[in-house]
């Protein structure tokens, strides 16, 4: 592991802390207390991994699994059980749909278009900001689109962000619309032969019919000049909301087609990380990165081993 896979490791492990603290601190105050693993054990167990916002669901693939192994295995003692949960955590997350391995991946045809979704408050527009600076340290242009033209400090914000990050951005006047300032950054990438295109978008409520229409808005015009654009459609979900952020994506999913994956923020801010599972089991769409702290180097690829590696580690 390099030095800067060893820094990325360490903020990923402190911003799991509240969440390894969480589940496992009462994992083990449970093996603890009880020398069988009987069906009262598993129960308790089973309301653990609930109320870590892993999901009933979920939760109770992972007991069954446990139990099937329990049967199998006869008896297993305290840290062979802590093992197994490690396992069939991890098979859960590696057997989901992998994320983005590198930001530094080959672009075949020039922009690239990413469209991010979202509602207001769960760090849209960071995550912008520090997705820019990510494909920029990679070695990418990069353009980004303010196309949230419903909020003037939307702009000013994702103003300061790009500066941060050293990359242009195109942004809305008073008579330009949502669909307009997409149509006009996209265009700028094909001219100027920029790797990369950001495109921000309006975070009103998820379940207002006009603002869908609008994203929908936004694509079609952006297939005008790139029929296959966006090339990717990135949802931000708070981790500290649980189950409404799971409803905001498959709102937006289902008004835009489907999504590609989610920006996962404030993971460092809450002891409920377990949504992670409950996503890439439930919905089936991955995660492809992790906010662990506000700095513009903290949003991370998401990395399932990595992940399950910072939750176990003694």
């Amino acid at each position: 592991m390099s030095l800067l896979d060893k820094l990325g490791f360490k903020k990923l492990k402190q911003g799991l802390n509240k969440t390894k603290e969480n589940i496992f601190g009462q994992v083990n105050r449970l093996i603890n207390a009880r020398g069988v693993i009987d069906d009262e054990f598993l129960a308790e167990l089973e309301e653990i991994l609930i109320s870590s916002d892993i999901g009933a669901d979920t939760s109770e693939i992972l007991i069954e699994n446990i139990k099937s192994r329990v049967q199998k295995d006869k008896y297993l003692d305290r840290n062979e059980l802590n093992t197994l949960i490690n396992d069939e955590i991890r098979k859960v997350l590696i057997n989901s749909v992998s994320g983005f391995s590198t930001f530094d991946f080959r672009i075949d045809k020039k922009p690239y278009v990413i469209m991010i979704v979202g509602v207001n408050g769960v760090g849209k527009t960071t995550s912008i900001g520090k997705l820019a600076y990510n494909f920029k340290k990679a070695g990418k242009s990069v353009l980004i689109g303010s196309a949230d033209t419903f909020r003037a400090a939307a702009n000013d914000q994702l103003e300061i962000w790009a500066n941060r990050a050293g990359v242009e951005i195109i942004q809305s006047t008073k008579t330009s619309d949502p669909a307009s300032v997409a149509f006009d950054t996209v265009n700028s990438a094909i001219a100027k032969g920029t790797d990369t295109v950001i495109i921000d978008t309006a975070g009103r409520l998820h379940n207002k019919s006009h603002l869908m229409e609008e994203l929908k808005k936004i694509k079609r015009v952006m297939q005008k000049l790139i029929p296959e654009a966006p090339h990717e459609i990135f949802i931000v979900i708070d981790a500290t909301t649980g189950q409404n952020g799971l409803n905001q994506a498959k709102e937006f999913s289902n008004a835009l087609g489907g999504l590609t994956g989610i920006i996962l923020t404030k993971l460092d801010g809450t002891a409920k990380g377990g949504i992670v599972l409950k996503i890439n089991h439930e919905m089936k769409l991955p995660v492809r990165f992790v906010g662990v702290g506000e700095q513009i180097d903290d949003l991370q690829l998401f990395e399932s081993e990595s992940f399950v590696e910072a939750l176990f580690e003694k």
